[in-house]
């Protein structure tokens, strides 16, 4: 303001200027000093031009910067009028402008950078007036589609129309549904539709997103077999090394002409561990076989509590080794259809859990508990023990997984299966610092 007051100021000096220039100018002619009056108007003529072209310029300052902050063009050069105070506020609001526009450039840059290397067709329509065009369409939406990036709706209609009619069908609003489109002239495929309209400054969005089901499944089969695989290798290696290696020391014995009873003790001591390297190795192929083989249920008719019962039955001498308070809290009588034999092994694998979790505790307690409702029933099996880490738990479930050194790692990805197989599922909790596994069953 105070910047502004200054110009005001110097515009008022110079109209003073000219029109004292103007009063002593009258005064000398009618004084007769003609030439002295003839000089004071050339005086007021040169004050005039100055401000004229002081005012032009002063303006056209304004009007330039103005009209490139409103076209949001900032290529222009103001280097030279910078210096001047009297431009300072101006130059300030140029320059905010200017930084606010290049870091909404490189934002832009950046989110459109994402969305191109996203595996995902993501296309975003704008409403303008009444009809729709293209906002953004990323590289894997045009180049999986093999469709051009076009700016019109009814472009993008003409090649791909299936989509497209699903969406005005809805009328852009929100959409979750599965879709087949062919896909180069090749088979049709199907994917994963979804849509939903957002208003942004009083604007309409509409944003679809396309996910193949076939690139998803084949992503996972592949992720799935690769960890499968490292198992099965990290498994063969600790085997096959040492085995190879004491035969080796075996083949060397051997050669030579006579065994003295300290060589007879090494091949003893080889052959069993040879022997019990084979034995680990046995054991892990037969369970791979129990979860690549597991039968189908057959299903009947069991009371719950009696279930439970017997699984406590057959744990009790270890519950009773290891000091175990054991609780059976359910009391009502209820049925479930289930493969009695299967899911014995089922509630068998989580009380060892428990066990193993227990085992540094000072409170040692197994709380077995069950609710029924909406067709589903609760089965939730409750310790005191250290719980599971939040950096494994999405991986207590994948086959071959364990923290033991002396687990096999398949009990909970068998109780996972066969649960699986009966309709249902089991998750692994955490409440109020105990650990909850719930297995839950569907009529």
């Amino acid at each position: 303001m105070f910047k502004a007051f200054q110009t005001y100021k110097l515009l008022f000096f110079r109209l003073i200027l000219i029109v004292i220039g103007i009063e002593f100018s009258i005064y000398f002619f009618k004084t007769g000093l003609l030439f002295t009056g003839v000089f004071g108007l050339f005086v007021v003529f040169l004050i005039v031009r100055e401000m004229y072209f002081y005012v032009r310029n002063f303006v056209l300052l304004y009007d330039k910067t103005i009209s490139s902050i409103l076209q949001n063009d900032f290529t222009s050069d103001f280097t030279k009028h910078k210096t001047d105070k009297r431009y300072a506020e101006l130059f300030l609001l140029y320059d905010t402008m200017k930084n606010r526009q290049n870091e909404q450039v490189s934002k832009d840059i950046i989110y459109r950078s994402i969305l191109n290397n996203i595996e995902t067709g993501i296309v975003i329509l704008q409403k303008q007036e009444k009809d729709w065009n293209v906002f953004l369409m990323n590289d894997y939406f045009s180049s999986y589609f093999n469709v051009p990036k076009v700016s019109r709706w009814k472009y993008l209609k003409n090649q791909l129309p299936t989509l497209c009619e699903i969406i005005e069908k809805d009328d852009f609003q929100e959409i979750k549904t599965s879709i087949e489109i062919r896909v180069n002239e090749q088979n049709q495929q199907t994917f994963v539709l979804q849509a939903s309209r957002t208003e942004i400054f009083e604007r309409d969005y509409c944003i679809v997103l396309l996910d193949s089901i076939q690139n998803v499944v084949e992503k996972k089969e592949k992720e799935a077999w690769v960890n499968l695989m490292k198992v099965i290798s990290h498994e063969l290696l600790n085997s096959i090394t040492p085995i190879r290696s004491i035969c080796q020391n075996l083949q060397d014995l051997v050669d030579q002409d006579s065994l003295s009873a300290e060589d007879l003790e090494d091949v003893k001591n080889s052959v069993e561990t040879m022997l019990r390297r084979s034995d680990h190795l046995q054991k892990f192929v037969e369970g791979y076989r129990k979860l690549a083989m597991l039968p189908s249920p057959k299903k009947e008719k069991i009371e719950l509590r009696h279930l439970i019962d017997n699984c406590i039955q057959i744990m009790n001498p270890l519950f009773v080794e290891q000091r175990i308070n054991v609780v059976n809290a359910i009391s009502f009588k209820y049925w479930i259809n289930i493969d009695a034999h299967q899911m014995e092994q089922v509630l068998i694998n989580l009380l060892t859990n428990s066990i193993h979790a227990l085992k540094n505790s000072s409170e040692k307690q197994i709380l077995i508990s069950a609710e029924a409702k909406e067709n589903r029933t609760f089965i939730r099996i409750t310790d005191t023990g250290t719980g599971v880490e939040k950096e494994i738990e999405n991986k207590i479930f994948l086959p071959f997984f364990t923290t033991r050194n002396e687990g096999a790692g398949i009990g909970l990805t068998l109780s996972k299966n066969i649960v699986e197989a009966h309709g249902g599922y089991i998750a692994n909790k955490n409440e109020n610092g105990k650990t909850v596994f719930e297995i839950c069953l569907i009529e």
